[in-house]
């Protein structure tokens, strides 16, 4: 570098630099380091001016007291502004009651609202029958537009057993505690091992319903608010019902839709072969036969294996299992912590 500086005068300093392979950019950095400019002491600006227009501190405090008031906590500035302007009053335009609300960090939700609480999703387990029911209600079409029947089913979860319904002109909760409280009679359940899961519909959330279910030793569950598939079971049954090949279009009358749902429910907990509890009914399952139901089948399949075992390629034929438990909305698993 020092070659090149003292060269430069000679030769040149381009000639000198190429001759050298030193940057001529370098040289000059090098050469004249630049000059670090002194640091700027900021100004302190004086404090702005109030506008002449602007409220005095004394109005200010006016706008927000009124603003904090009891009778306008709940409103917005601009129903605020509207009131007093119509009581002939005006303390500030719409915008200065925002900046003011603004200065004092309170721009935000300031009307009453309702805050629903966070509800949890229910997590029911079934692991022997009358442990867990489930019930609800559906409409069906009457004979003309704007007439429906209403039909309350009960729902055993773990067999998938109907012990009662009923078919009204209208939804009611006395309807309601007469079924429940019939049902749980005919079927010998005992105190405090029955859990009743239902919607939010107004008979299922009826003070009357609540009560008899507490004097009978009854459990209450209810799905969430607008969440559907919480009652799984009880929407699954209405669906075989109303699939059905034979199901009407509508009901002549309230004695017509009894004839139909009566063999309905008889075919229902005694003929119809459920998947959910291994293709047996739900009769079976609920009066403690399906485990017998399953040892028959079993002697079936084995007589049809030792017959001809090589149609059978992977393994010996077994009858479906059944379920050991049966939920609503299991739980779920947690992630390790790993």
């Amino acid at each position: 570098m020092e070659m090149a500086l003292e060269a430069g005068p000679v030769v040149g300093v381009a000639a000198a630099c190429r001759a050298l392979g030193v940057s001529r950019a370098t040289l000059y950095r090098h050469h004249r380091p630049p000059v670090r400019p002194e640091p700027v002491v900021p100004v302190e600006r004086p404090p702005r001016p109030r506008p002449a227009l602007a409220l005095s501190d004394e109005e200010r405090a006016t706008v927000l007291e009124a603003l904090r008031s009891e009778r306008f906590l709940d409103d917005s500035p601009a129903q605020v502004y509207a009131t007093l302007l119509d009581e002939g009053t005006y303390l500030a335009s719409e915008r200065t009651m925002y900046r003011i609300l603004d200065a004092h960090a309170e721009v935000r939700e300031r009307r009453a609202q309702a805050r629903h609480p966070v509800y949890a999703a229910p997590e029911l387990l079934a692991e022997a029958p009358d442990e867990l029911w489930s019930w609800d209600i559906t409409k069906l079409k009457g004979p003309t537009r704007g007439i429906w029947f209403h039909l309350y089913v009960l729902l055993e979860v773990s067999s998938r057993y109907v012990p009662g319904w009923l078919v009204a002109t209208k939804e009611s909760a006395a309807l309601a505690d007469r079924l429940i409280a019939e049902t749980i009679a005919k079927e010998g359940v005992g105190r405090d091992t029955l859990l009743l899961h239902a919607d939010r519909g107004a008979s299922m959330t009826s003070g009357d319903v609540s009560r008899l279910l507490a004097s009978l030793g009854v459990g209450q569950s209810h799905s969430r608010p607008h969440v559907s598939n919480d009652n799984p079971y009880s929407e699954s049954q209405f669906k075989t019902l109303k699939y059905r090949h034979d199901f009407p279009e509508r009901f002549g009358s309230i004695e017509d839709a009894r004839a139909f749902l009566g063999p309905f429910f008889a075919w229902y907990n005694g003929e119809h072969r459920h998947v959910g509890i291994g293709l047996l009914t739900p009769e079976m399952v609920y009066r403690g036969r399906g485990e017998e139901a399953r040892a028959e089948r079993q002697v079936v399949l084995d007589a049809a294996y030792a017959a001809h075992p090589e149609r059978f390629v992977r393994k010996r034929p077994e009858p479906p299992l059944l379920p050991t438990a049966v939920w609503i909305n299991p739980p779920r698993e947690k992630p390790s912590s790993q």
